[in-house]
């Protein structure tokens, strides 16, 4: 049997690309009119390293298409690059002598499959109350927590991750860049490592801490003391969440999920207008 029969298949490569968390890009040729090097219904899958698998074309076509795809893919993250469709004439934006057009369709799959990265530090109550907010939105979820039996009772999803971890704060060194982190831990003395890593080691771009008004007046305080500038102690939000609703975690989850919503949206429009 000749090696080519063992390669994996190109949608065995789609699959391993996800499953790795490996951010990507696939293109489909749509369409294709006159004289173009390709069929429709080529694919090919494009990551951060140039070509990955497959073809539409090869030439002048795919070297474009190639520089898009890595285009949206810089673009994923919080300010996500949506799917869309381009269509170029061969001989007037491509530059070849081809009188032929086509249409190609770029569908971004960021890393995890998701665009959004949520860590929550604590798997208790609110966070609890809080995934089944977030689960079916375009997120992927990631749970640390000491205690067995509370990553235990966190609901089951394919964009959520239950890690157990008995020294938490060395969990910030493992998020991605653009990701969302919550302190939601027992309490402040397990949220200030968390916290003090968070802000002296890393540049996030959301950090919310459970708690209140007193809560978080103490924490900036310890930070300053343990060498953190005032500026830097003070770059998280606590208490997190929208003012609204009374203190039942679910309604705190609600009121989490909403400044979440709304700080990635900001974030969005700030990317955007850039």
């Amino acid at each position: 049997m000749s090696d080519s029969a063992d390669a994996p298949t190109f949608y065995e490569q789609l699959v391993a690309l996800e499953r790795d968390g490996t951010a990507f890009v696939l293109v489909t040729l749509v369409e294709s009119r006159g004289s173009t090097p390709q069929d429709t219904g080529a694919k090919m899958l494009v990551t951060a390293a140039g070509l990955h698998a497959g073809t539409v074309g090869g030439g002048r076509i795919e070297a474009r298409a190639l520089v898009l795809a890595q285009e949206i893919l810089t673009g994923a993250g919080v300010a996500q690059s949506k799917p869309r469709f381009v269509s170029w004439t061969l001989k007037g934006d491509v530059g070849m002598t081809c009188g032929g057009a086509v249409k190609l369709y770029f569908e971004p799959h960021p890393t995890g499959g998701a665009a959004w990265s949520i860590a929550i530090f604590g798997a208790g109550h609110v966070a609890q109350a809080l995934l089944p907010v977030l689960i079916p939105l375009p997120c992927r979820l990631t749970v640390f927590d000491p205690r067995t039996e509370w990553l235990e009772k966190l609901p089951r999803a394919r964009n959520v991750r239950a890690v157990h971890r008995t020294e938490l704060a060395s969990a910030v060194d493992t998020l991605p860049a653009d990701t969302f982190v919550l302190c939601m831990t027992q309490g402040h003395k397990t949220d200030r490592p968390i916290l003090h890593r968070a802000l002296a080691t890393r540049d996030f771009p959301f950090i919310g801490v459970i708690g209140s008004d007193s809560k978080a007046a103490i924490l900036r305080k310890e930070l300053v003391a343990d060498g953190l500038g005032p500026a830097l102690a003070g770059k998280f939000h606590c208490p997190v969440g929208l003012d609204f609703g009374t203190n039942h975690p679910h309604e705190i989850a609600l009121s989490i999920a909403g400044q979440l919503l709304a700080e990635r949206d900001r974030l969005v429009a700030t990317h955007r207008s850039n």
